[in-house]
């Protein structure tokens, strides 16, 4: 045993976790749903982070546990004016603490053995494999800490042929199908912009910790919890896969014959031709057509117009041209068409829809100053989420969550000498 071991040995460990005077409270009063839930937080990058920020975001107390001198490969993702504190990172690690701790060393893995013994939930997306080897796996928590919640966010799955592979969104649009279709044959694949599998698997990891959590309050039982990128972007095709199973069809929303993207004269309009009586005669009449398109042969119906949809979105496409975004706008909108102008990003946050909604909301940090970012999608009307604190700096919070997991400052001291903490 090492001599840092003998002194977390000799200690008396105080429970860490808030009384109720000391949990965090909505701006009604009412106690966060998840105060007094503790988190060890071992994940990075996006699909992780963003189930455990929101944890926080509702009342969790989460440690981040971040690689010395490194952190989160988040903090490196951009050069950037403020370092390991840009908008990447800042953005889905609010209402965390974080320490840095070198897992490598016996030390290292002695305080995260002590931090994550009354753990409620221990969370991490590396690879199949590497919580186990570093001594924190399923098993190993649960001999210590029967109740814990062991939720782990990979790529592909712990077993099967790719659970070796590294997970990310790219990679999982790729194997799941989604980067196959396009909205036309002859576009080639690509990569969606955003990162949509990241976020869903991070969403889906939420959900099955709130699943365990409510098990283990009825049932009084701590489990495993696992989420794979590869089932969470099939899962978003449950429709589309249904048909191709059933049917060997293979259903394109994206692709449908009377949607589209067309360009005006200021920018670009979205059309949903769908969901309304007679759709193509109430486009016919919004773009001001001579005729009544669907009394031609070849667009008389759905099928038909499959067929011909280059033909018919040319169409759209030259009398789109010819006017601009606001004016198709109302025109569509007079038929009762779907409908609704292409945004930028910058024009999206400045909308103000997202003001209504309360969409930004600004944290202080010490260094950076004010961070504004996007709030929780979530909306409790008694509890709803807050930002008590902006996304922890490397290695901030060692000493403080060290003290209340049974740590002396001659300990803390000791390890920060060895590197241990850095």
């Amino acid at each position: 045993m090492s001599a840092v071991a003998e002194a977390l040995a000799a200690e008396k460990r105080p429970d860490p976790r808030p009384t109720a005077a000391e949990a965090p409270q909505a701006g009604t009063g009412v106690v966060l749903p998840l105060a007094g839930i503790k988190v060890v937080d071992f994940t990075q990058v996006f699909m992780g982070p963003s189930c455990t920020q929101l944890l926080g975001d509702f009342g969790a107390d989460v440690v981040k546990v971040e690689r010395p001198g490194v952190g989160d490969i988040s903090r490196n993702s951009f050069p950037d004016p403020d370092g390991k504190d840009n908008p990447i990172f800042l953005s889905i690690n609010r209402n965390k603490r974080g320490i840095s701790v070198d897992t490598r060393t016996e030390e290292g893995r002695e305080v995260i053995a002590r931090l994550v013994a009354d753990a409620d939930v221990v969370v991490s997306n590396f690879r199949a494999g590497v919580m186990e080897r570093m001594g924190f796996g399923y098993e190993d928590i649960r001999r210590s800490n029967p109740g814990v919640i062991w939720a782990s966010g990979t790529g592909f799955g712990p077993e099967g042929p790719y659970s070796h592979k590294g997970g990310q969104d790219a990679i999982a649009q790729a194997y799941s199908g989604v980067m196959w279709r396009r909205n036309r044959e002859d576009l080639p694949p690509s990569i969606y912009p955003t990162t949509l599998c990241d976020y869903i698997t991070g969403m889906h990891l939420f959900q099955g910790i709130l699943l365990a959590l409510r098990t283990r309050e009825t049932a009084g039982v701590g489990q495993k919890v696992e989420v794979a990128m590869y089932d969470s972007m099939l899962h978003l095709q449950m429709q589309e896969a249904c048909m191709q199973l059933n049917r060997g069809y293979e259903v394109n929303w994206g692709a449908m014959p009377l949607s589209g993207v067309f360009e005006t004269t200021d920018g670009a309009i979205c059309l949903v031709g769908g969901f309304t009586p007679d759709p193509l005669l109430r486009i016919s009449r919004a773009l001001g057509l001579d005729e009544d398109l669907t009394e031609r042969p070849e667009f008389a119906d759905l099928p038909r117009q499959f067929d011909n949809k280059a033909a018919l979105q040319a169409i759209f496409r030259e009398r789109f041209a010819t006017g601009s975004t606001e004016y198709w706008t109302e025109r569509l909108q007079a038929e009762d068409l779907l409908n609704a102008p292409v945004l930028t990003l910058e024009q999206t946050l400045a909308d103000e829809q997202t003001r209504v909604n309360g969409m930004i909301v600004e944290a202080e940090h010490p260094t950076v100053g004010t961070v504004r970012m996007l709030n929780a999608p979530i909306r409790l009307s008694e509890t709803p989420a807050s930002v008590r604190r902006p996304a922890p700096r490397l290695g901030e919070h060692n000493a403080e969550v060290l003290r209340e997991n049974g740590f002396d400052e001659e300990t803390i001291a000791r390890l920060q000498e060895l590197g241990v903490l850095r």
